[in-house]
Order: structure tokens, then C-alpha cells, then sequence
């Protein structure tokens, strides 16, 4: 059953879960430190530099593999450097046939040079429409804040006041344990009142309470990995039996946006083999595959996509399925998301033989 990675190349795709900072392309990063005379990359060989990011990232936690963002954080200070990730980011998912993204940074991260939050995103959002246009690639950015920070607030703030420019919803990220989303709850309870939307990442390195917070009080329409709500399933019994928040969590179809590589580099998941993704897609949770940091963990959405499918033994139907899936779950206008669910997804997939 399992599909090769060329016929997966071709589908229509769709990805929730990826970070710019994460993604950038080794030789941008060579040229853009030799532009701001930034001295501390490992190595000015790109092949070199991609290789010692996903050595880094596969260190068994969390903390370990957000090392590296050091590197690429340190040479996208400039509105040039924003703009040209972002082009080259929107280029390379469309080359990987994807149709809609959602792409998360953190503007906070971004301002060590002098620049605002508000050019910040501006650099960005101009770079995603530059490099989308005639592409067949929507995108959609989503504003991040670092929950070891204090500046949520403002960071919700930022993200509602640009949400008619290309800013499709709140998330924070960073170091899970000790951060607990509740430490930020004025930032989601005003992303709420303006009726924008929220991801949290949660249930990544840190186990059940991250996630009851992030649903229960934060009010997250997604998680951000979600991998520990199978701490709440009792896999001894026939069928599983669901905990009250796992069952909440499925009955509320709330998205997972899970990351099989990323989860096994910071060991949310022991092994591709042991990743819940399979049980939790049997179970019918509303289960998406994502790339999370496409330089850090060395993957693309079809390279993730065709290690589910040979790992679990998933047809292009379960493909297609995890498409629609991540689809459904995203946050752009519903009708345009029917549109590209019903004569972009659904009619590719069926040139490559989905039922």
C-alpha cells in the first residue's frame, strides 16, 4: 500500500505546522551572515551547514533542538533577509506541491537590528506574496510568541492588527516545561475577543496538563505536536480506551499537528515506529503531517508523508485523508478552503488513484 515519494511529490498537499526561521535554505543562511558580517556558522559549505543543523537537532530533547535557531534567527534581521526567506520559502513548498500553508515566526525574534514588530511582518508577508504568486501556493502567516517571554500581549496584539494582511491566527512556541500556555492567558483571551484564531504548542515536550491548559483555558482550535495525548489512552484494552481529556480532544475534533521527524529528534516520540500518529489515526482524531523545521530535521512534506506511508503502510486514500484533514483544520475562509478541498485536493489525488 505504501505510495513512492515521486507520486507523493505530485499531490496537492497541505501543510499546518512549519516555522521560517526553520526552514530556511543552508546557502541563504552562508550568504545572509556574509552580509551582516555574522562570523559563528559552523561552516560556509551549505551541504556541510544542512548536515551539522540536523546533527544538532537530534540530540533526544526540546531544548537541545532549538540550539540552532540561534544561527538563522542571528541573520534574518534585516527587511532584505525577511524578504528573501520568506520568497524562498513560499518557492520551495510550492516545488514540493503544496497548496496551502501556514507559516509561523516569532517577529520578537527578529528585531535585534532595530526593527519593528509591524516591519517585521510586513517583510515577511511581502516576501510569502512575492514568492506564492502564479505558483498555485496559498499562504497564510501565523504570529508567533515565545512563551518564555513576556511580551504576548503584544504579540496577539501584532497578530490582529495585521490579520487582513495575510495573518491568520496566534500561536507560542519555545521551551514547553515550566511555561505553561496559562502564563500568557491575556494574549489568547484577546485573540478570542477579536475573533481570530489560536494554535498552541502543546503535549511536544511536556506531558496532559499542557494540553488540558492550552484547550481548556487558552481556547486552542489546534495543537502544536500533541503528540502526550496518548498518555491518556489506555492501549492495554481492545478497542483503546480514551481518557476524558483524549476523548474531548477527538470528540471536539480538535487538529494535531503532528511532526513524525521533529517529535522523534526531540524525543516526544522513542521511534518513527512508535510515533502515535498511526493509533491516533485510527482512532479517528483529527490527525495532520507536518515538517515543523524543514532545515533542522532535513524533511520535506512529501519526504514526512512517504515515511508515514511506509512506516504505517498507508495507501494514497489515507493520504488523501490526511490531506483533507489538515484542509478542514486550517484557518482560511471556509469557503475557500471547500474550493480547495473539493477541486484541488480531491482531484489530484484522484489522478493518482485515490478512490
Amino acid at each position: 500500500m505504501a505510495v513512492d515519494l515521486d507520486t507523493i511529490r505530485r499531490a496537492p498537499k497541505v501543510l499546518l505546522h512549519d516555522h521560517l526561521d526553520g526552514g530556511v535554505r543552508p546557502v541563504t543562511v552562508i550568504d545572509l551572515a556574509g552580509d551582516i558580517g555574522y562570523g559563528d556558522l559552523p561552516t560556509k559549505n551549505p551541504d556541510d551547514l544542512a548536515a551539522w543543523f540536523t546533527r544538532g537537532a537530534d540530540r533526544g530533547s526540546l531544548e537541545s533542538y532549538l540550539e540552532g535557531f540561534a544561527h538563522t534567527v542571528a541573520v534574518m534581521q534585516t527587511p532584505d533577509a525577511l524578504h528573501r526567506v520568506a520568497v524562498e520559502c513560499a518557492e520551495d513548498l510550492a516545488d514540493d506541491g503544496i497548496v496551502y500553508a501556514e507559516i509561523r515566526f516569532a517577529p520578537e525574534l527578529h528585531t535585534s537590528m532595530g526593527l519593528s514588530l509591524d516591519q517585521v511582518v510586513d517583510a515577511v508577508l511581502t516576501g510569502f506574496r512575492d514568492g506564492s504568486g502564479g505558483r498555485g501556493i496559498t499562504i497564510g502567516a501565523l504570529v508567533t510568541a515565545m512563551r518564555t517571554a513576556a511580551r504576548s500581549r503584544e504579540i496577539a496584539q501584532l497578530a490582529v492588527r495585521w490579520r487582513d494582511d495575510g495573518v491568520v491566527g496566534f500561536d507560542i512556541a519555545g521551551a514547553e516545561a515550566g511555561y505553561p500556555p496559562t502564563r500568557h492567558l491575556d494574549a489568547f483571551h484577546l485573540v478570542q475577543r477579536e475573533n481570530s484564531h489560536i494554535t498552541i504548542h502543546a503535549g511536544e515536550s511536556f506531558g496532559l496538563r499542557s494540553i488540558w491548559e492550552a484547550v481548556q483555558f487558552c481556547g486552542a482550535e489546534r495543537l502544536g505536536h500533541g503528540v502526550r495525548i496518548v498518555d491518556d489512552i489506555d492501549t492495554t484494552t481492545d478497542p483503546p480506551t480514551l481518557g476524558k481529556l483524549a476523548a474531548f480532544v477527538r470528540d471536539r475534533r480538535i487538529p494535531l499537528e503532528m511532526c513524525p521527524t521533529s517529535n522523534v529528534h526531540t524525543r516526544a516520540a522513542p521511534t518513527l515506529e512508535e510515533h502515535p500518529l498511526d493509533l491516533l489515526r485510527r482512532l479517528r482524531f483529527r490527525v495532520t503531517v507536518n515538517t515543523d523545521n524543514r532545515l533542522m530535521s532535513g524533511v520535506t512534506l512529501s519526504s514526512e508523508l512517504a515515511a508515514v506511508s511506509k512506516t504505517f503502510d498507508l495507501g494514497i486514500a489515507e493520504l488523501r485523508w490526511l490531506t483533507v484533514n489538515a484542509m478542514k483544520s486550517a484557518f482560511w475562509p471556509f469557503d475557500e478552503r471547500l474550493a480547495l478541498i473539493n477541486d484541488v485536493i480531491k482531484p489530484g489525488f484522484a489522478a493518482l488513484g485515490a478512490p
